[in-house]
């Protein structure tokens, strides 16, 4: 059994020390995951790699979810659903009215008048 699985299975066991734990463990191969995710996003996609991993973290070891990860895999597989999930909430998040959603691009010179000459 590696580090990462025994740390799993402290935390959900509830040890409240393991979940810090894991953190430098896994973090390196969360961001190259989270990397991934992002280059086959759109080019709108203001969610940088860091932001991705911080947010998927918690929602695999946040005191809301207990589960128990079978080993490694298993949570990597967990972390790149939750990743996935992340970007297409935020996908649609954007797209609502309230943020601007189906608002399009307008050149300026075809909103303001030309300037007249004096004379």
């Amino acid at each position: 059994m590696t580090d990462v699985t025994q740390i799993l299975n402290a935390i959900a066991q509830g040890d409240p020390n393991a979940a810090s734990q894991l953190l430098p463990l896994v973090y390196a191969e969360l961001r190259q995951l989270a990397a991934q995710k992002l280059v086959q996003e759109k080019p709108a996609q203001t969610l940088q790699p860091t932001a991705l991993v911080h947010e998927a973290y918690l929602r695999l070891v946040g005191p809301a979810d207990a589960r128990r990860w079978n080993d490694r895999g298993h949570f990597f597989a967990a972390a790149a659903e939750a990743m996935r999930h992340i970007l297409v909430d935020n996908a649609r998040r954007k797209r609502r009215v309230k943020h601007g959603g189906g608002r399009h691009r307008v050149p300026l010179d075809d909103v303001m008048p030309a300037p007249r000459s004096p004379g």
